[in-house]
């Protein structure tokens, strides 16, 4: 169980003054040593993004092969302050995602070493703008998508689980965790069966998936309407990205406070540690390879939906 992590993790991020050092302070302590903390400016305010490395037996670090997994916390911010005071919904992805960062390098201490690296990323911001979203207002960021997706996807990452609050929509309504298909160089692959086992596991209950249309997965750029920037990470990267959703029955909004349940906060942590042991053990697939090279030579390369698109300007 994450309970204590996320507790821990939870009163260091929900006050005015949260920032990344702090919290890099917090995982030196514990013995977790390779921890960076950037600063970053943007139009709208400024943001600490935080890189944790939990290196593995048998990692790159290490000089081995065994792939390395990301995980990426993906929010706005922690909080909307001053229009709302304390943590909001939209902070469950960075929780999550640091939470899990926490007790893998626990585990790492206390001599339960992974055979390969994981590397997990978020940023640190306690006063996000906000911006209108039906149904519900989304939380905005202080630095751009370019920004964030250059500081959080690292070129390690063979593998990437991205956790992101889910729940201002009208597409996924339960509470607890979901999933998404695997994304990868802009085409939207079958759902793993292996992370269908893991969810089976950490929630006891049968697995959930969230549904995705094509421009969920292009860049924010093109101003079409996405559901959130869960699979943003995959506009950047050709491995293979699975969003993580911490999920509602209702429809809530990312700028709300009140509404982050630590049930499905842990869920989600625990799930992003459970795919790092198996992927670690090779028991973890987040494609069939095989599928994926037939299905390019069938279809072509989609990398163009990695990109805006193409300047319709005067047509």
């Amino acid at each position: 169980m994450l309970i204590r992590q996320v507790m821990e993790l939870f009163d260091l991020l929900d006050k005015p003054s949260a920032n990344g050092l702090e919290v890099a302070r917090m995982f030196q302590a514990r013995g977790i040593q390779d921890v960076v903390v950037t600063t970053l400016e943007g139009d709208k305010g400024s943001t600490d993004c935080i890189r944790v490395v939990i290196p593995g037996k048998n990692g790159k670090s290490a000089g081995g092969s065994v792939p390395t997994l990301g995980i990426i916390g993906r929010l706005g911010g922690l909080g909307a302050r001053p229009e709302m005071t304390g943590f909001v919904s939209d902070g469950d992805g960075a929780l999550a995602a640091l939470a899990a960062a926490l007790k893998l390098g626990e585990m790492h201490v206390n001599g339960d070493v992974l055979e390969g690296d994981v590397i997990i990323t978020t940023h640190i911001c306690p006063d996000a703008p906000t911006r209108e979203h039906y149904p519900v207002p989304f939380m905005d960021s202080p630095i751009s998508m370019e920004q964030m997706n250059t500081t959080e996807i690292v070129p390690e990452m063979d593998c990437i689980v991205s956790i992101d609050t889910t729940k201002g929509n009208e597409v996924i309504n339960v509470n607890g965790i979901a999933i998404s298909p695997t994304v990868k160089e802009g085409y939207i692959l079958p759902v793993s069966y292996d992370m269908l086992q893991i969810m089976k596991r950490v929630t006891g209950t049968k697995p959930a998936v969230f549904a995705l249309s094509t421009q969920d997965i292009t860049p924010y750029e093109n101003n079409l309407s996405h559901i959130n920037s869960i699979l943003q990470p995959a506009i950047a990267t050709d491995a293979p990205v699975v969003g993580v959703a911490v999920t509602t029955e209702a429809p809530v909004a990312g700028c709300a406070t009140g509404a982050s349940s630590f049930i499905s906060i842990e869920q989600a942590s625990r799930f992003a540690v459970e795919v790092a042991k198996d992927l670690s053990k090779d028991i973890c697939s987040f494609y069939d390879k095989e599928n994926f090279k037939k299905l390019s030579a069938l279809y072509g390369h989609m990398t163009h939906l990695q990109t805006p698109g193409k300047d319709l300007a005067g047509v």
